[in-house]
C-alpha cells in the first residue's frame, strides 16, 4: 500500500497496544492517515504522546553523574508536558529492567526493541553494574506500590529518584 514505516515505529506501536493484534491495526491505520503513509518513531511518539525512550536516557545519564539538580529539572519537564508521574515510575523500572538485561548478550533478546534502541540499551547497560540496577529496580517498585497511598505523588517520585542517585556514591 506504499506504507514507509521503522522499525522502531512498529514496536512502538506493539507497546502501546499491549501486544492486541487487533488495538495495533486500529492505532497503525489512525497514524497512517494522519502521516502521508510515513510512520516514523518520532510521529508515533509524538500522536500518541508516549514517553520515549530519550527521557529515559537522559535520567538514567543524569544519575551516573549524581546531578540532582538535572534530574528534578528533567522529571518536572515531564509532568509540565502532561505525562502522569505514575506512568512515568513503571516506565523508569521498565527502563532499569531493560539495561539489566542488556548487559549480557544471552539475554539481550529479551528487550523486544528495534536495532537501533538495542544498540543504544547495550552501550548505556556498560556504565552500569548489575547491583547498582537491582537495588534502582527495587526502589522504583518501591514508589510504584506507595504511589496509590502517597499524598504527595510528585515527592514520592523525587525522592526516589533522589534515592536511586545516592546508590552511585556507595
Amino acid at each position: 500500500e506504499g506504507v514507509s514505516v521503522e522499525c522502531e515505529a512498529i514496536n512502538l506501536l506493539a507497546e502501546k497496544s499491549d501486544g492486541a493484534l487487533r488495538d495495533a491495526l486500529s492505532l497503525f491505520d489512525r497514524l497512517i492517515s494522519f502521516t502521508n503513509k510515513e510512520l516514523t518513531c518520532q510521529t508515533v511518539i509524538e500522536q500518541l504522546n508516549i514517553l520515549d525512550y530519550d527521557y529515559y536516557f537522559n535520567i538514567t545519564s543524569s544519575i551516573l553523574i549524581n546531578d540532582i539538580n538535572s534530574l528534578l529539572t528533567i522529571f518536572d519537564k515531564i509532568l509540565e508536558n502532561g505525562f502522569d508521574a505514575h506512568d512515568f515510575i513503571i516506565g523508569l523500572s521498565s527502563h532499569f529492567r531493560d539495561l539489566l538485561v542488556s548487559k549480557d548478550v544471552v539475554t539481550i533478546k529479551l528487550l523486544e526493541k528495534g536495532e537501533k534502541i538495542e544498540e543504544r540499551y547495550l552501550a548505556h547497560s556498560k556504565e552500569f553494574n548489575i547491583k547498582f540496577l537491582i537495588k534502582a529496580l527495587e526502589l522504583c517498585n518501591e514508589c510504584d506500590i506507595q504511589y496509590k497511598l502517597s499524598d504527595n505523588k510528585r515527592l514520592l517520585v523525587e525522592l526516589c529518584l533522589m534515592r536511586i542517585t545516592s546508590l552511585k556514591e556507595n
